[in-house]
């Protein structure tokens, strides 16, 4: 072969090598980009981490963002919240009284409804209370309410009466201290299967009545509060029947838990997506 034409198949080998090479590497790119790609789409794990990692709709009234300090109390912020927890540790503000009571149109357990300070209930929990008496009344369950607002000054004559009778100790088992009782926010009502007894019994839990509203309570806004076995975390005894008003939207998610209000709202809970 002479060197002319040695030096032309040289030069068309090479560039039929460098073609090659370069369709191969396009080749290899593109397949490179389709990984890449993928990889960038969330897995399923990853993308439930991404569901439950979002903030809490009930996050602005977790336990820990409405409290402060004030004159040596633990003084709660957000107290004309539907989803306020007050307790014997959380106090309402001095002279806390809501703007919007009124008396629900259901049975009561005693008469002249209007004359009693205990028939009403913030507006909004209220028309909830009648919704849920309506259901209750559907599934053929007899409801009566017995006690829903308490003011500071009413809440103070039944502590210091219990106080005279059973000693301190005692009375801060069975009742609030002035300024700590969930039914001074108006969004709580006692109720009962008796027309004409307001004894309240832990017993109402074992009855049609007190099971009807354990199950069924959420679907209208409110919880049975203070749970059989979360009395360290109430601080109250088993009370089948004190209902509080909460909003359905977290009503159904503490029922759903099986927490009480108190350990929901916790903010180790709220971000933990329980």
């Amino acid at each position: 072969m002479t060197t002319h034409k040695m030096s032309r198949w040289v030069a068309v080998a090479m560039g039929t090598a460098l073609a090659a090479g370069l369709l191969s590497a396009c080749g290899d790119a593109g397949a490179t980009n389709k990984p890449d790609r993928e990889a960038q789409q969330p897995s399923g794990e990853q993308a439930n981490a991404q569901e439950t990692s979002k903030p809490s709709p009930f996050a602005a009234d977790s336990l820990q963002a409405t409290l402060e300090q004030k004159d040596g109390k633990d003084v709660i912020t957000n107290s004309t919240s539907m989803r306020v927890v007050v307790n014997k540790q959380r106090y309402l503000p001095d002279g806390y009284e809501p703007s919007d009571l009124v008396i629900p149109d259901v049975p009561f357990s005693y008469g002249d409804a209007e004359a009693q300070e205990k028939s009403h209930l913030r507006k909004e929990a209220a028309e909830a209370l009648e919704q849920l008496f309506e259901g209750a009344k559907a599934a053929n369950i007899e409801l009566y309410a017995v006690s829903g607002y308490r003011s500071y000054a009413r809440q103070k004559n039944i502590y210091d009466r219990n106080v005279s009778i059973k000693g301190e100790e005692e009375a801060a088992k069975v009742s609030a201290f002035p300024g700590t009782s969930e039914h001074q926010t108006g969004l709580a009502m006692d109720v009962s299967a008796l027309s004409v007894n307001n004894d309240l019994e832990q017993t109402f839990g074992d009855t049609e009545e007190g099971r009807w509203l354990a199950d069924h309570a959420q679907d209208y806004g409110f919880i049975v509060h203070y749970l059989k076995g979360k009395e360290e975390q109430t601080g109250y005894s088993y009370e089948p029947w004190h209902i509080r008003y909460v909003g359905k939207e977290l009503a159904e998610a503490v029922h759903a838990s099986g927490l009480s209000l108190e350990e929901y709202l916790d903010e180790s809970n709220l971000n933990s997506g329980k």
